[in-house]
């Protein structure tokens, strides 16, 4: 008698036990399978979800830097890297391509007694060389389309004028025809033989000579950045912004490579 009393309580134990268990996964499945559902049907389950149910670690962090990689101007498949070349520079020096490999340097075309865009590509300049003063091994390349007027003296006294401080700066000067196809042809920075008109644009080249720059909006090399409108303006007269502040930017990566 009291074994089959015993029994029959183990019995509503058990059956109590089933009761609980079943009230528990239909709760889980009243919270949770909606939310489920609600994150599929949004499409809101990514490739990090799925990796990390099959145990992979994406590392997201590296995934970004990746990404913002510098890109590599490539023309005819190849990537395009700044010819030979050599000139004279505002202390008398013979400056060549070779004295940048290594470095990483701006470059730019002007001219001294240029009345418009010259004068704030300088100063915008000057304030890319105070940006990096403590790095050896960034410099700026600076060459004169109207050498005729501008000889290592006037180009000095420009450089003084302006707050040329890094010895890796030189503006240079020589043989017009030569500073030309080195603008239009080596860098594709244009430069209008007969009016001196020219861009304001600044060209980035990295260690090994070759030229970088960031990714535009459908993921293909920017090539130039804009060197005539300055931080404090941000933008000009026809809404382009200015791009002082990233082409610093891409010269510490590049000087991280």
């Amino acid at each position: 008698m009291i074994t089959a009393f015993a029994e029959n309580v183990m019995s509503k134990k058990v059956n109590y036990s089933y009761i609980g268990i079943s009230f528990i996964i239909l709760l889980f499945g009243i919270i949770f399978i909606p939310k489920i559902i609600n994150r599929i049907s949004n499409k809101d389950i990514n490739r990090t979800d799925e990796s990390r149910s099959k145990g992979i670690v994406v590392n997201t962090e590296n995934s970004k830097e990746k990404k913002e990689d510098l890109e590599y101007l490539v023309i005819n498949g190849e990537r395009k890297k700044v010819p030979e070349f050599s000139f004279t520079d505002q202390n008398g020096n013979t400056i060549t391509n070779k004295d940048y490999l290594g470095k990483v340097y701006v470059v730019d075309f002007f001219f001294t007694t240029c009345p418009t865009i010259c004068p704030r590509m300088s100063r915008n300049m000057v304030i890319i060389q105070d940006a990096f003063k403590d790095e050896s091994d960034f410099g700026i390349a600076s060459f004169s389309i109207n050498p005729d007027n501008d000889t290592s003296e006037v180009l000095k006294t420009y450089a003084d004028n302006y707050g040329v401080t890094n010895p890796n700066w030189h503006l240079m000067t020589g043989d017009k025809e030569d500073i030309y196809k080195l603008s239009n042809i080596g860098f594709n920075i244009f430069v209008d033989t007969d009016n001196f008109e020219h861009s304001g644009d600044f060209a980035l080249v990295d260690k090994e000579g070759y030229l970088r720059s960031r990714k535009d909006a459908f993921g293909n090399p920017k090539i130039f950045y804009k060197g005539v409108i300055s931080e404090q303006e941000k933008m000009d007269e026809d809404g382009n912004e200015q791009e002082i502040t990233i082409i610093k930017e891409d010269i510490a990566k590049l000087l991280r490579e």
